[in-house]
């Protein structure tokens, strides 16, 4: 109704301006031809006509976007919807007997942290809590070096519902790596995952960039890979206890390290690793520690570091180092 009555006012407005600009230019200018004023004051009240049309394109084109924004927000809030009810069933799924079921429904969750990021700290959440869930197995503590060889050769009698449990752990352990952001990924999110008690076989968190780690009182068998992580908050391994060989080489915690009351059964490599804000160690180095841990300045120190092989700035304060001298 409202475009009805801008129209009419735009023709008599049109028709206005044409006999005023014609009337105006005969008694200015007497001796001119009317057809000339006639003609100008035509061209002055299709200006007007023009301008309501311009209007009334521009009045159509802002209410196709807003259409096309509000469809286009319907169609957002129905994938989120969507996005919602997989994560929901796909976790609901991960209890399912089935161990390819348990799978599959990881699979979904890693799938849906690649397609919408605000998942992701959320899948990387659920992950873990799985990898934290209680777990036996006859193998574990006879792997060998060579991750390729797990699981192979002479063993214990595994029962066939450990083997396809671990299968579903592996599975889990390879999408948190895949998740993590590495290499030329933009993502700088610093995510963080909660491993504690967590029984973890061959781990490799090599490259990737993220946030705090806990991983108290886990168990890493096999080889432990972290060469090359980037930890910008701190990596708690209290009380962890490394079967196999770990790997730290030129991997940067720059928000500190806690090995406190960890145990390693085998060789560590801390080759050209960095380590700030804080440094916590046990008493007694690993029996066959490798390499040198540069310490940046103004690290904290939160015992003797006696027996650690240490470069870079920062070094424990003289009050310690007295201590390790008188014993």
């Amino acid at each position: 109704m409202r475009g009805r009555w801008l129209l009419v006012a735009s023709v008599l407005a049109a028709i206005v301006v044409t006999v005023a600009t014609a009337a105006a230019l005969i008694l200015v200018d007497p001796g001119q031809p009317k057809a000339e004023a006639i003609k100008t004051g035509g061209l002055a009240g299709g200006a007007i006509v023009a301008l309501y049309a311009l209007w009334l394109n521009d009045r159509r084109r802002r209410t196709e976007e807003a259409r096309h924004e509000l469809e286009g927000a319907k169609v957002a809030l129905e994938s989120e919807k969507a996005a919602d009810e997989r994560f929901a069933r796909a976790v609901e799924l991960l209890g399912n007997e089935a161990d390819q079921v348990r799978v599959g429904a990881m699979h979904v969750l890693a799938g849906l942290a690649h397609t919408t990021p605000r998942y992701k700290q959320t899948v990387l959440s659920v992950l873990c809590a799985y990898l934290r869930r209680p777990f036996e197995h006859a193998s574990l503590e006879e792997q060998p070096d060579d991750p390729d060889q797990a699981f192979f050769g002479e063993q214990r009698a595994v029962e066939p519902a450990q083997d396809h449990e671990m299968t579903v752990r592996m599975t889990a352990q390879r999408l948190i790596t895949d998740l993590l952001p590495w290499g030329e990924d933009p993502d700088d999110t610093p995510y963080q995952l909660d491993l504690t008690g967590a029984k973890l076989v061959h781990f490799r968190l090599e490259g990737r960039r993220f946030g705090r780690l806990v991983a108290r009182r886990a168990q890493f068998y096999g080889i432990t890979r972290f060469a090359e992580a980037v930890l910008t908050k701190p990596a708690l391994f209290s009380g962890a206890a490394f079967h196999g060989r770990v790997d730290f080489r030129d991997g940067r915690f720059d928000g500190g390290i806690s090995f406190q009351d960890a145990a390693f059964a085998r060789e560590v490599d801390v080759g050209g690793a960095r380590v700030g804000t804080f440094l916590h160690v046990p008493p007694r180095p690993p029996a066959e520690l490798v390499g040198t841990l540069e310490v940046s300045a103004g690290t904290a120190f939160r015992n003797d570091p006696a027996g650690w092989r240490l470069t870079g700035d920062g070094q424990p304060p003289a009050r310690l180092q007295d201590h390790v001298q008188q014993d």
